[in-house]
């Protein structure tokens, strides 16, 4: 078993939409108690996400065009900067799945662009909703976000058709050859999901199941 220390490589995430501001705290709370570095809250809670981990390590971050993907690039561009405003530091929008469904690849391609130019200093991760994708969009749209300057290709919102699968992280990673990174997001609710995820060459995971995770990664670790 690899040396993962496995809270560094979550990203401790609530999006639901019936969570309360209650919630996003208790989020909070819990990215100190177990050492996450990053969280994920919606936007609307970026003020109380930041003030609430303020003087820790731990960094939060805010889902821009979430979850469809299909709002125009001067609303991402909006959302994106807003949020890094406000002080978010970590950035995960989704990709116009729409356009890149429509061949318009320059589409999608200025649409990451413009977020990313208008974000320097932050981490820059793009949802290309794996699910809806042939294997070859999965393969373009690696390239797009790497020509867009993005940080990361992540797989999934979680909120489509389906979630990360080892088959896909395997393709992105081979795609990205080591230009950006993957994260794997979407359905993964256990330890034994998660290592498969990281086998298979992704450097983040996303999920609402963190402490779950840990706790099965920690009782694994014992044996």
């Amino acid at each position: 078993m690899a040396d993962w220390n496995l809270p560094e490589l979550i990203d401790h995430t609530v999006l639901r939409p019936d969570a309360a501001k209650i919630d996003i705290l208790k989020l909070c709370q819990e990215a100190k108690e177990h050492r996450f570095t990053v969280i994920f809250v919606p936007p609307c809670y970026v003020d109380e996400a930041v003030a609430a981990v303020a003087g820790t390590a731990i960094q939060v971050g805010i889902p821009i065009g979430f979850p469809l993907g299909g709002h125009t690039t001067k609303a991402k561009v909006a959302e994106a900067v807003e949020a890094v405003t406000r002080g978010a530091r970590v950035l995960d929008m989704v990709m116009n799945v729409s356009r890149m469904k429509s061949g318009e690849l320059d589409y999608v391609r200025k649409d990451i662009a413009e977020v990313v130019k208008s974000t320097p200093g932050v981490e820059r991760k793009v949802i290309i909703e794996t699910c809806y994708l042939t294997q070859q969009e999965k393969r373009t749209a690696c390239r797009l976000v790497v020509e867009a300057g993005a940080d990361y290709v992540k797989t999934s919102t979680g909120f489509g058709a389906a979630g990360a699968t080892v088959e896909d992280v395997r393709l992105l990673k081979e795609a990205v050859a080591g230009r950006v990174k993957v994260k794997a997001s979407g359905g993964i609710r256990d330890w034994k999901t998660t290592q498969a995820m990281l086998e298979a060459g992704a450097d983040r995971i996303g999920t609402s199941a963190s402490l779950k995770i840990v706790a099965e990664w920690r009782e694994s670790s014992k044996r």
